[in-house]
């Protein structure tokens, strides 16, 4: 699989410096080169990329607002790349695939093309697999509703286990003990009551290996285990807030209060 991407830099130098590392890595083919956030929008919604490498600190139109301008198209996957560590939060806010500090070394380079190829080939898959499934819908209608039923969350098909790399150690954490999920970005602090640990994966591949009947999301940023909620406290503005077991408090945004009390009440 080609991964097509664009660079995007102020500095002309800090883009060949990208291009050469990149051209030991044979399957990315760079499309496009742009010097200011304007060009990175045209080039991205001409060209439609996988990959865009981004800098942050770009005069009059930066990273940040790249990504903003492109919230009418299906965006490609970012990798920010900057000077300045203290970008690192907002990037992964930005949902960016990862974060390199200049100059950027090949071996952390390596690691952020791997994470790329892998959530590309999961977005392949499950476009596949919608293919699949329409296809089945006209041509076979009873298969495609086999095929559901399969699928269901009832096909006991979700994680139990899950480990988790965290200050130099494995921990194999119970899915069971998990009282809540936040998120920053590709990073996830998992608590499970006693414990916080650091998880680098996105949310929405968290929520693919966890039993939607048990975990929902609460929040654009949480998601709360259902069987350890002991309280539903009312709020302002059709808001509320979950008492869980622990005693931490977690918010239910509006947007959500109508999918959690279904679990509830």
């Amino acid at each position: 699989m080609t991964i097509r991407a664009i660079l995007v830099d102020d500095e002309k130098l800090a883009i060949q410096g990208l291009e050469l590392r990149l051209a030991n890595h044979p399957d990315v083919e760079i499309v496009d080169t742009c010097m200011n956030g304007r060009e990175a929008i045209r080039s991205i919604k001409t060209n439609k990329p996988d990959l865009v490498f981004l800098d942050i600190q770009m005069p009059g139109f930066d990273g940040f607002s790249v990504v903003s301008g492109l919230m009418e198209v299906e965006p490609p996957l970012f990798v920010f790349v900057t000077a300045y560590s203290d970008h690192a939060i907002r990037a992964f806010e930005a949902q960016a695939t990862d974060y390199l500090m200049k100059p950027v070394e090949e071996a952390r380079l390596a690691d952020t093309l791997d994470r790329v190829r892998q959530r590309l080939a999961e977005k392949k898959g499950v476009e596949e697999a919608g293919r699949l499934m329409e296809a089945l819908t006209e041509h076979a209608p009873d298969a495609a509703e086999e095929m559901a039923d399969n699928e269901g969350p009832a096909a006991n098909r979700f994680e139990k286990l899950i480990n988790i790399k965290d200050r130099g150690q494995i921990f194999r954490v119970d899915v069971d003990s998990i009282e809540r999920i936040d998120a920053a970005g590709d990073y996830m602090c998992i608590y499970t009551g006693d414990n916080t640990l650091i998880l680098r994966e996105t949310m929405k591949d968290l929520e693919r290996r966890l039993d939607p009947r048990r975990f929902q999301r609460i929040h654009r940023s949480t998601i709360v285990n259902l069987d350890l909620v002991k309280q539903v406290k009312p709020h302002t503005n059709g808001e509320c807030f979950l008492v869980l077991d622990s005693g931490a408090q977690v918010k239910v945004s509006r947007s959500y209060r109508d999918v959690v009390a279904r679990f509830v009440h």
